[in-house]
């Protein structure tokens, strides 16, 4: 589905995030925006796939031509992408230089900024573009949780956590881009991102409670600091070679990171005896990745034929250290090589616009420990993956029917058996025994003017669950928080949204609802999962005179059930901005307060496996006040054209 931002009150929206958060069928659920029933979209501007979320408040709206959301993206894109977000741009005009600058300070219990600098230089058929950025920023997070464990004796921990972060980020880029002639073109990009400083602190105070009996209290004090640095290599091809279209691309990136923490502990008994000591621990980590694909097109019998191919490679090494020997050292590597080939075509029968692909994919997946290699823990995957869409117009109505099989495999860290130390009561480790997740997808869509609707169902099969468990039958206070695969079940998805524009407002209405089957066993027996999630949105545009524009934003969440937690409270929250351009639009304001109310909390149940529930009541970083100021000069549109290989490989790390 098309939204035309030209010509629209969307056009004095700020920057392409604010356009997105008010396009039909995307919404900002706190965690990011989200394609509603599909999840976390891919984001592409122009072709070229977005992997810093900074372009997104980089691309003005006012040079944005269109949005297109793609919720069912075909045999092209990878398995595992549930949605994808095509951003269009206006046509660039002029040459020479030009500039775009943007300073930003915010408010979050403490104060943090950024300043951001692009520029673009054009000239006949070249184009070079930079970016410098700079931010400092600031986190802070409130957690408590009561977490119950029945083993012969019933224990109980109640811990009160208040943690914040303090992080300085650079980040560099040059890239530029050439057109040989009107069939050939070619372009190459370089980004830099180092985080020179970064510093955690974090104060557990925990009581644990055995058959209703005192047993020992502690207080915990962490401090952390850890260095990044990334590097990453693009470059693409666009051309044209008898009658296909040819399209191809190659990434590379190479990432390494250093942690160190520090945790003293001070423990009472029951008898307060105080008893005191220090856990140091260290990790070094390296990436490297290389991956490269090549798409074909041409026209044949009638419609459009995509064919294409994809190569990926990853090296990831992670040494972890403990001092004291609480927990064991450990070096593990996962080496990773995959190729996916797919075909899709497309073509118009009548009114009806039919388009069917299929993806293969193979993924080698190889886990070593200290330099050993576990067979029991590498895996090969071969998987096949059909998609089909219908669009059938009647009348100034659409209609789409749409399938798809989809993947998602999981994080690297996700994998390792490694297990790190977070204090004295919780250890965080991976699992290499996880599988892949599996999902069918059927969905029906419905567009007239102003009106979408959606009605989706999906079988999920091997999802991946947040656990938490004993560490050990003599340890049972310490909690292991690590992942395991669900049993499948069922979901049902069901959306609509009303957009008009009334004058000078212009107001967004949204209502969906997630409902999910699900058994999980529990302490006392099997318990059912299966309440529905309902959220409200409601967003407003409003034209000032002055040439104002105000944004008010309202976000409702029922209470009700997501895979293994159960929310015990409805939440909401309030959003506002104001934004104002002078100078003929070359310089902005954009005035933003977020979670105006301090209502955004999230309480809790997490079930996890037969003997341990938690319960837990969140405070997040979410109340927030910031104002930004850009200038622009002659700020022309990139104009480079890559779109990437090698995605899901890239999000996994």
């Amino acid at each position: 589905m098309v939204t035309q931002v030209q010509n629209s009150s969307l056009a004095s929206a700020g920057t392409a995030n604010d356009v997105l958060r008010k396009t039909p069928g995307v919404v900002d659920d706190g965690d990011g925006l989200k394609v509603l029933g599909r999840g976390t979209p891919e984001v592409y501007i122009n072709g070229r796939k977005v992997r810093d979320a900074s372009e997104l408040d980089q691309l003005a709206s006012g040079n944005i031509r269109n949005v297109e959301v793609v919720t069912n993206p075909g045999g092209r894109y990878d398995a595992s992408v549930k949605a994808v977000i095509r951003i269009q741009t206006k046509k660039a005009q002029g040459e020479g230089f030009g500039f775009n600058s943007r300073t930003k300070a915010e408010y979050t219990k403490k104060a943090g900024w950024l300043e951001q600098f692009n520029f673009n230089y054009r000239k006949g058929k070249f184009d070079l573009f930079g970016l410098l950025f700079y931010s400092d920023s600031y986190y802070w997070k409130a957690h408590q949780a009561v977490q119950d464990t029945y083993l012969d004796k019933h224990w109980t921990q109640e811990s009160r956590t208040d943690a914040n972060s303090r992080t300085h980020s650079l980040t560099g880029s040059l890239g530029m881009n050439y057109v040989l002639d009107d069939n050939h073109s070619l372009g190459v990009t370089y980004r830099t991102t180092k985080r020179p400083y970064a510093r955690d602190y974090m104060t557990v105070g925990t009581d644990v409670v055995r058959d209703d009996m005192p047993y020992e209290s502690s207080v915990n004090d962490s401090r952390g600091s850890s260095e990044n640095m990334r590097h990453a290599l693009d470059f693409y091809y666009r051309g044209k070679v008898g009658g296909w279209s040819v399209d191809f691309d190659g990434n590379a990136i190479w990432q390494s990171a250093e942690a160190e923490t520090k945790v003293e502990e001070q423990t009472a008994d029951a008898a307060k005896e105080v008893s005191r000591r220090t856990v140091t621990t260290a990790s070094d980590t390296d990436y490297r990745f290389y991956a490269a694909k090549m798409t074909w097109t041409r026209p044949v019998w009638g419609g459009s034929l995509v064919l294409g191919a994809e190569d990926g490679h990853i090296n990831r090494t992670m040494d972890y250290r403990n001092n004291e020997g609480i927990l064991e050292d450990n070096l593990d590597k996962i080496r990773v090589n995959n190729a996916s080939a797919f075909a899709e075509f497309s073509r118009q029968l009548g009114k009806v616009n039919a388009q069917v692909g299929i993806r293969y994919e193979y993924d080698d997946f190889n886990y070593y420990v200290n330099r050993e290699r576990r067979s029991d823990q590498s895996k090969v995957y071969h998987n096949l993956f059909p998609s089909a869409t219908l669009l059938l117009p009647v009348g100034s109505t659409r209609f789409m029917l749409q399938y798809r099989s989809e993947i998602r495999r999981s994080f690297y860290s996700q994998l390792s058996s490694q297990v790190s130390y977070i204090n004295q009561y919780t250890y965080e480790g991976g699992n290499p025994l996880l599988r892949p997740v599996l999902t069918h997808s059927v969905g029906l869509g419905v567009s007239w003017r102003w009106l979408t609707g959606q009605l989706g169902y999906q079988h999920v099969k091997d999802d991946i669950f947040n656990t938490s468990e004993p560490y050990s039958d003599d340890e049972p206070i310490i909690a292991l928080v690590s992942q395991k695969n669900a049993q499948a079940y069922d979901m049902l998805f069901a959306s609509a949204t009303a957009s008009p524009s009334i004058g000078i407002w212009s107001p967004a209405w949204t209502v969906s609802i997630n409902k999910q089957w699900m058994e999980l066993e529990a302490p006392g027996g099997t318990v059912r999962l299966d309440n529905p999630l309902v959220m409200l949105n409601w967003e407003n545009s409003l034209n000032l005179p002055g040439d104002f524009q105000l944004s008010v934003g309202v976000r409702w969440m029922s209470t009700g059930e997501m895979q293994n937690t159960r929310l015990m409270d409805d939440t909401w929250m309030m959003n506002a901005s104001l934004y104002k351009a002078i100078l003929k639009g070359r310089l902005s304001f954009l005035l933003q307060a977020d979670d105006i109310f301090d209502t955004q909390k999230q309480n809790g149940m997490l079930y996890s496996g037969k003997v341990r529930t938690i319960r837990m009541f969140n405070a997040p970083n979410s109340r927030c006040v910031s104002l930004t100021v850009r200038y622009k000069l002659n700020a022309a549109k990139i104009k480079y054209k890559g779109t990437g290989a090698g995605d899901s490989q890239k999000s996994r790390m």
